[in-house]
């Protein structure tokens, strides 16, 4: 559990709130607007109303007790470089701010962020490189061409287990879990047997998974 800031509480940091807290994270938010804040008040462990620019509004926080502070302003990029700025000057442990272009991600990393996220960009890749990719139904890519997919198990599989087929060693490609109706199962056994109801979700390097999938 980390106690995390989130100031901006607009709808990326009205889904990271909500996702947060149910990852039983001690959430506090804050937003110039009240009808910001009151969509999640019965869920955040606090909340204030501020303009986080004033720097005594933002000294008022006590940032320096946060793991976590993230800035999620997307409409007016000169208050979420200034907030990011002053957040650091404050002693904040970790800073994550949102950005929607590469130079606002390098004026943000200049001013004290210690990590940038791209949230509209980073969703419309990944939508676009599962749309492009027959029967893959979720996609993580990872660095130097390493991938994680989910994907549904080849007909020749059903039945067998994963030490019959001799997955590893003949794909070149791991299981991470199994998914079946919603429901995940990490790290299966060697004698785990593929059904025709279950996803797989394997890590590997693309050029594997991609001989893998021209096969379903």
């Amino acid at each position: 559990m980390k106690s995390v800031l989130i100031i901006g509480m607009g709808r990326f940091g009205n889904h990271l709130c909500r996702k947060l807290v149910e990852l039983k994270n001690e959430v506090m938010a804050v937003d110039m607007k009240e009808e910001a804040i009151e969509d999640v008040l019965p869920l955040v462990m606090s909340a204030k109303i501020g303009d986080c620019t004033n720097v005594e509004v933002l000294n008022s926080l006590g940032v320096r007790n946060f793991d976590l502070c993230f800035v999620c302003i997307g409409n007016n990029f000169q208050s979420s470089l200034e907030i990011t700025n002053l957040l650091k000057e404050m002693g904040a442990k970790y800073v994550i701010s949102k950005a929607n272009r590469d130079i606002q991600a390098k004026f943000l990393l200049k001013n004290g962020a210690d990590e940038v996220v791209y949230p509209n960009r980073d969703i419309a890749e990944k939508i676009a490189v599962r749309c492009s990719m027959n029967h893959v139904f979720d996609y993580i890519e990872l660095n130097e061409g390493y991938t994680i997919c989910e994907i549904p198990p080849l007909k020749e599989w059903i039945g067998k287990s994963i030490r019959e087929v001799s997955f590893r060693n003949k794909y070149h490609v791991s299981i991470l879990g199994t998914k079946s109706e919603g429901k995940v199962s990490l790290l299966p056994a060697a004698d785990h047997q593929f059904r025709l109801d279950e996803h797989l979700m394997v890590i590997g390097k693309k050029i594997d998974i991609d001989k893998i999938l021209k096969n379903l």
